[in-house]
């Protein structure tokens, strides 16, 4: 199992940043595939299905 890790203001800026360049990058049209295909990459480097489960849950928390 992998240790997870937290990233600071400015890391969460930077990321941030960086994922509203290539949702741009991906367009109207395919942005919801490169955020699916993302997630799962994503899920998949975490290594940890319920951490991945418990992510969603928050997301989906205040839309």
């Amino acid at each position: 199992m992998n240790t997870p890790t937290s990233l600071d203001i400015a890391g969460l800026e930077k990321v941030y940043d960086n994922l509203a360049v290539a949702i741009d990058q991906a367009g109207h049209e395919k942005s919801e595939l490169f955020l699916v295909k993302l997630a799962l990459l994503n899920a998949q480097a975490l290594g940890d299905a319920a951490i991945f489960e418990s992510n969603i849950a928050a997301a989906l928390k205040d839309l």
